[in-house]
């Protein structure tokens, strides 16, 4: 089991950082055909072998991902994807 944490600043308003979670949300749910739904502020999302949270707080949008062994091999890949992704997504 691998585990990936990623930790982004933000400067966006709640809306907007919503919106952001949620292109983070549709991209990884394109990749690896993961169910996703909103939580409050947290976008939980999982399929057999991957489940995770992105937890959007002031200023900050917290990603957790557990993945599971077959996909774990490609966690480097997956990391470096969805960090990306991130600091895309949440530059105002």
């Amino acid at each position: 089991m691998a585990d990936i944490n990623i930790v982004q600043e933000h400067h966006l308003a709640p809306e907007q950082a919503r919106a952001a979670a949620q292109q983070v949300a549709d991209k990884l749910a394109e990749q690896f055909e993961l169910a996703c739904r909103w939580d409050g502020d947290v976008l939980r999302f999982e399929r057999s072998g991957v489940n995770g949270a992105l937890t959007l707080r002031p200023n900050q949008a917290q990603l957790q991902i557990a993945l599971g062994f077959p996909v774990s091999m490609m966690a480097g890949m997956v990391e470096a994807k969805v960090a990306e992704k991130m600091r895309r997504v949440f530059v105002a």
